[in-house]
């Protein structure tokens, strides 16, 4: 650590840059940096998620709840979309430049300390969690809510010894060369999370999976409450939200809308739903007693006012962004477009880009057989990790006889789109549609994600959608 940081623009810099110095530690090293922090708001009540996909949803869904319950919230999530200060919430607004600063500045003399002692550095995401830990401790929150970022036995969250919930949410095959490549193993890495006599409460879609955890929370002697999908009934899909009920006895005549199209969202609001209901509720949530009618209600309202960017989220009339960047995911995303009210098929252009550390030609292979869209346009994100357009191109000219485009800058890609949405098939080519029908889907990459946003609210970008 060499020079003078003085502001927040310096700052952010700065832990952009922590990756090229460091690496990450055990989870050994990780306490002492918490011990070290003084007060990092380890006595408060934390829910503790992992999975593949769904945490931020999860946990976007259980923190709503709180809120609606007038609970102070801490909230610490990854990746960020656009600004590094998403990542540490305190009652639903990422904390501000002037505090980001402030709580750095404390965290970045403590990290000095260890280096110059020659423990070590922490790295990028243990820095920032030590951030968000000692953000929560200074606004005194009763409740805090930590998203694993990388499987969950060794994840640095796991520091916490003694969070008061875990959660774990759907399991798929991804960062199969550090979590394993099984189900099994990825599931076993989630599992890790779980704390003796701490309940459990997780998406029980995949058996094998399930099974894992099962045997993890018997082991631990925690309480163990598994959600499967005759859990809940979708009633509604419209394009900017889903309507569902629960089947459970107290409540399975009120309707719960959230305001994103994509159908794994339903198993997602659930388990917030019973985690919300452990939280608040106690004991009696597990033996399957339920909050009174009023509470359910407010619980209803406050799921149909979470935004979550970059989940199915429409930014702009026909465009939707979307972070699925795995095959679990990629299916997810498919099978909520398919089964969208009034979509007409054939009419939806979507633009892809991935990093190389993804399976981003199984996702490919599955967009192509089961997707039926007007065209593909392919695109490359602004890291050190993309895989370049053209090698995108390629594989999607290997699965389809779609049309297939490649435009490695994203405004180009953007541009490209909205051209082809307006496009009819019938009609001569340049001559737009009286009433287009078709959208835009961004995935592949929550980078593609927030790419997109910056160019939006940049106002560079000379397309009207």
């Amino acid at each position: 650590m060499t020079g003078e940081i003085h502001s927040y623009a310096q700052a952010a810099a700065y832990i952009e840059e922590i990756p090229k110095f460091t690496k990450k530690h055990s989870l050994d090293h990780t306490r002492e940096f918490l011990k070290r922090l003084v007060d990092p708001a380890l006595d408060r009540k934390i829910i503790h998620v992992a999975g593949t996909n769904g945490k931020g949803s999860v946990c976007a869904y259980i923190k709503a709840i709180l809120t609606a319950e007038g609970k102070k919230t801490g909230f610490f999530t990854s990746p960020h979309l656009v600004s590094v200060n998403e990542r540490i919430e305190i009652c639903g607004k990422p904390v501000d430049d002037d505090t980001f600063f402030r709580i750095f500045e404390e965290v970045y003399k403590i990290a000095g300390e260890m280096e110059a002692e020659g423990l070590g550095h922490p790295s990028y995401f243990e820095f920032l969690f030590g951030m968000g830990m000692k953000a929560f401790a200074a606004s005194d929150v009763e409740y805090i809510i930590l998203e694993t970022g990388l499987g969950g036995r060794l994840d640095a969250t796991n520091a916490v010894p003694e969070p008061f919930l875990t959660v774990i949410t759907s399991i798929s095959l991804d960062h199969t060369d550090i979590l394993g490549d099984t189900i099994e193993k990825i599931a076993g890495e989630k599992a890790g999370i779980i704390k003796k006599g701490v309940p459990v409460i997780f998406d029980g879609s995949n058996p094998a999976a399930s099974e894992v955890i099962r045997k993890k929370a018997r082991e631990a002697g925690a309480p163990c409450r598994e959600i499967s999908k005759n859990a809940f009934k979708i009633r509604e899909v419209q394009r900017k939200y889903i309507a569902f009920s629960r089947t459970s006895a107290y409540d399975k005549d009120v309707i719960c809308r959230i305001p994103i199209c994509g159908i794994y969202q339903v198993m997602n609001a659930c388990i917030a739903l019973e985690a919300a209901e452990y939280l608040l509720c106690g004991q009696a949530a597990l033996e399957g007693e339920g909050p009174d009618a009023e509470r359910t209600a407010r619980w209803a309202r406050a799921l149909e006012g979470v935004r979550w960017p970059g989940r199915m989220e429409e930014v702009r009339p026909h465009l939707i962004l979307d972070g699925a960047h795995n095959p679990g995911a990629i299916e997810a995303f498919v099978d909520s477009v398919q089964n969208l009210k009034g979509r007409e098929i054939g009419k939806d252009v979507v633009i892809f880009s991935a990093v190389s550390d993804k399976k981003y030609e199984q996702m490919i292979a599955y967009l192509c057989r089961n997707l039926d869209v007007k065209a593909f346009i392919v695109t490359k994100i602004e890291d050190g990790r993309a895989v370049e357009a053209e090698e995108l191109f390629r594989l999607f000219q290997k699965y389809t006889d779609k049309k297939v485009i490649c435009r490695p800058r994203i405004a180009d890609a953007l541009r490209e789109a909205e051209k082809l949405r307006k496009v009819d098939g019938n009609e001569c080519p340049g001559q737009e549609a009286e009433d287009p029908e078709g959208d835009i889907y961004c995935l592949g990459s929550l980078y593609l994600a927030g790419m997109v946003k910056k160019l939006l609210s940049g106002g560079g970008l000379d397309v009207e959608f």
